[in-house]
């Protein structure tokens, strides 16, 4: 027979277990509300429990740690080691040990202090001497390296992408040394001195050109890509800081400065031939230009809070764009999480392999600038496609998309395509000498000879070089007393139309503040020459009879040269993803100096670098809190051996205003204020004639006052201006003294309220001495107001100009026909 059904099974161990575990769990609180005790006991006892849990966990987990370093040792020590705390070869597979480099370095390290000693004492103690009276007293009294030498992480290798007649290794270096430096300052009773020096980064080294004889390389440059981690603990610096003409210094600030003094375009050269063979390597010209349209970007994170985080804001987004040391910072857009900036910026590149394109986006604050996200993107990869128009996803935040255009321009040594380059940018029709640019001067400053005294005769001037291309100005090191200084330094200008545009050289001395000697170069003759290039002794004018400067001076074409590509051919940048973290990479990078923009014929704000030896020219204020947003970009244009004084102004940490990049194009220089100046004058016109002067008139008085040393402006009026709307027009004036763009040198008059004729009656001033002011560039607009909010504003007539007249002592009043964009100013009256 079939056995019966199993009864129902019920697990009573496992019922009582459960009715336990609850009684243990309620009787207490019955216990606590029977005894009219306080409910605060079950919350301490639950803290107990949770505490006790806690620490037994931890305890597991140090246990389960050992167990596992004793299972796999190497896999242990990688969890407990953070990422960016370990070396490049780690991370990439083409970047190799070099313990081998270390013991060789290990064992050159006594003679390598000793260089290092023989440097200090006889190539810096006589320049810091010389660079001021009041450091005429200024030595080493001790200079000790330490013993820890300096370590080698990894080393690369490129193969690819480069020359077949050069080697090109990037080192990862760090030093941390426990060195002893002692300086004194005998005329001030100062001592200072250096406990420790740390210093991290890449630093790439060039064997180049490689030749067939012994020792086979012509000779080895040295440089870093970006600026290295650099820490120093002084000793004594708040007594060095207050000795005269170092005061005005700061512990960042000379950090700025010594690190930018390695990072390219700066380089040390060690010349291992004979200097003929290496002739190119005091010339270098860059691999090509990228031009940087930085167009818009989408779905930013709002990091703007109201009423402590429970309201959440918008976002006050601007960019900072990094090329190896030049830097770039956006206008910023108030309120927007899908910004339109369409800006465009032109950055040198001179080496390529190994360097990207770095791009951060912060919000910016009163207190603290809020990061919204980076971007990296492979140079190499940029040189093949010449052309990229992408969106790209943001790194390191939750969502974010950056527009992106980005183009290769090659630098061409003959003129057969300049035409074709200056129509596309529009610079064949409009007569200015700012905007997108057509060609790149290189120049190479040698020597001069035969320099006359200055102001006294027979003695010595502390000679100096301004040289000058429209409104760009850049000026050399100062040599002290000699009249055959040798400078052996590079510069570069973006040019946008060479076969207007003139090179302006001056020699100064920098002690009588008077010149020595000058000369104009058109750079039409440089159109002409073989290869766009002319070496020589340049005759001075205003000077010596014999007095000459040594130049070498090269013209490239800036084209772009688009590739032949299938029509399903398509292509990406190669986005690199940051090795550092967020907060590891702000304290990294801190840029130096502003830049400003140029016009795009296609965008509405472009930009182009500035150089920091520009430090009378194209610079603007813009501080940066500490560990924040990005600061400014440096030294552009400097030769390997400068270390240039002007570079105590641009360090951002003692400005103490922040401000927006200055921009050209904020006038009549924005194509896109030309357009719709343009379109106004066209439905003015109606079919008929405006007359002689279509956008109306100014009336200025222009003086000089020798006895204040400033230039005088009066603003009088303005007549017959164009209305803006319906209701007629709020104009103001608008002046800078070009090439000074900063809003220090702005000046405003007041608002007059819906008039065509308006008056102002005002008088401005420039601090500026006469025979500066005469190599000056007066830029006048007039603007209308609109009002707060308004969309009404905008460009009503533009003036430029020039104040090289004979004539500016005197002063005088004059009508002044406004034009589009300022050119072809004409007196009216």
């Amino acid at each position: 027979p079939e056995s019966p059904p199993p009864l129902l099974s019920v697990d009573v161990t496992g019922l009582v277990s459960q009715f336990a575990r609850s009684f243990v769990l309620i009787f207490p609180v019955y216990v606590l509300g029977y005894l009219g005790l306080s409910f605060s006991w079950v919350l301490i006892a639950l803290c107990g429990l949770f505490w006790i849990r806690r620490h037994r966990g931890g305890k597991s987990s140090r246990l389960g740690r050992a167990l596992a370093f004793l299972e796999d040792e190497e896999e242990a020590v990688r969890l407990s080691v953070s990422s960016a705390d370990l070396p490049a070869w780690v991370h990439f597979p083409d970047t190799e040990r070099a313990e081998w480099l270390n013991k060789t370095v290990k064992q050159m390290w006594p003679f390598i202090c000793q260089f290092i000693e023989k440097l200090f004492r006889e190539t810096i103690e006589p320049a810091v001497r010389g660079a001021n009276n009041h450091l005429s007293t200024f030595s080493f009294t001790k200079i000790d390296i330490g013993h820890q030498p300096l370590r080698i992480n990894g080393v690369k290798v490129y193969t690819e992408n480069v020359d077949k007649r050069q080697i090109i290794l990037d080192l990862q270096i760090s030093f941390v040394g426990n060195c002893e430096i002692d300086l004194e300052i005998k005329r001030y009773f100062c001592r200072a001195g250096v406990k420790s020096i740390q210093i991290h980064g890449t630093m790439r080294v060039i064997l180049e050109p490689l030749i067939g004889d012994m020792p086979l390389i012509g000779a080895l440059s040295l440089f870093f890509l970006r600026k290295p981690l650099l820490e120093i603990n002084w000793t004594g610096l708040t007594n060095l800081l207050d000795v005269p003409g170092l005061n005005g210094l700061s512990d960042t600030i000379i950090l700025d400065i010594i690190s930018n003094y390695l990072v390219l375009p700066n380089r040390i050269t060690v010349p291992l031939v004979s200097e003929v063979q290496i002739a190119q390597l005091r010339f270098p010209i860059p691999k090509g230009v990228l031009r940087i349209h930085f167009i818009e970007a989408q779905d930013l994170e709002g990091k703007d809070t109201y009423l402590k985080g429970i309201v959440k804001g918008k976002s006050d987004p601007y960019g900072i764009i990094r090329v190896g040391n030049q830097i770039f910072q956006s206008k910023v857009i108030k309120e927007n999480l899908n910004p339109k900036w369409n800006e465009v910026y032109e950055a040198l590149v001179y080496e390529h392999p190994g360097q990207e394109l770095e791009i951060e986006l912060f919000d910016e604050d009163p207190d603290k600038d809020d990061f919204l996200g980076s971007l990296m993107i492979d140079l190499i990869e940029v040189e093949k496609e010449r052309l990229l128009d992408e969106w790209f996803t943001l790194d390191e935040v939750s969502k974010g998309k950056l527009h992106l255009k980005l183009e290769w321009l090659t630098l061409m040594p003959t003129a057969d395509n300049l035409d074709k380059v200056l129509t596309s940018i529009r610079a064949d029709k409009d007569q200015a000498n700012d905007g997108l640019s057509s060609a790149l001067l290189i120049l190479y400053l040698d020597s001069a000879r035969n320099l006359p005294s200055g102001k006294k005769i027979n003695s010595n001037p502390n000679p100096l070089v301004l040289l000058s291309v429209g409104h760009k100005a850049q000026e050399s090191k100062i040599r002290y007393k000699t009249n055959e200084p040798v400078w052996e330094e590079n510069f570069t200008f973006f040019v946008h139309n060479p076969k207007r545009q003139d090179l302006e050289v001056e020699v100064r001395d920098e002690q009588h503040q008077c010149s020595l000697g000058n000369f104009k170069l058109p750079l039409s003759q440089l159109l002409e020459s073989e290869d766009l290039t002319m070496h020589q002794r340049f005759h001075l004018s205003n000077s010596g009879p014999n007095s000459t400067i040594n130049m070498k001076i090269a013209l490239r074409v800036l084209s772009l040269e688009k590739q032949a590509r299938s029509p399903d051919h398509q292509h990406s940048a190669q986005v690199k993803r940051p090795s550092l973290s967020k907060d590891a990479r702000k304290s990294s990078f801190k840029p130096q100096v502003p830049v400003s923009p140029t016009p795009d014929p296609n965008k509405p704000v472009p930009a182009s670098p500035v150089t920091d030896s520009d430090k009378k020219t194209d610079t603007a204020d813009k501080s940066q809190p500490p560990n924040a947003s990005p600061q400014w970009r440096t030294d552009l244009s400097r030769s390997s051996s400068s270390l240039h004084a002007s570079n105590f102004s641009y360090s951002p940490s003692h400005l103490s205003v922040k401000e927006p990049t200055p921009s050209i194009a904020s006038d009549i220089s924005l194509p896109i204020a030309t357009q719709e100046l343009r379109q106004r004058l066209r439905q003015l016109e109606n079919g008929t004639t405006l007359g002689q002067s279509p956008l109306g008139q100014i009336q200025l008085t222009i003086r000089h006052s020798s006895q204040r040393n400033k230039l005088i402006v009066v603003v009088h009026s303005c007549r017959n201006l164009i209305a803006f709307s319906e209701e007629g027009s709020d104009p103001y004036v608008r002046m800078y003294l070009l090439p000074d763009k900063r809003r220090s040198g702005r000046r405003k008059t007041h608002v007059s309220k819906k008039t065509l004729n308006p008056v102002f009656d005002q008088m401005f001033d420039f601090s500026v001495s006469l025979p500066e002011v005469q190599r000056r560039t007066l830029d006048v607009a007039v603007k209308n107001s609109g009002g707060f909010l308004s969309k009404d504003k905008g460009l009503l007539g533009k003036l430029l100009i020039p104040l090289a007249s004979e004539e500016l002592a005197k002063g005088w009043t004059q009508w002044y026909d406004l034009t589009e964009d300022g050119t072809r100013p004409h007196g009216a009256s």
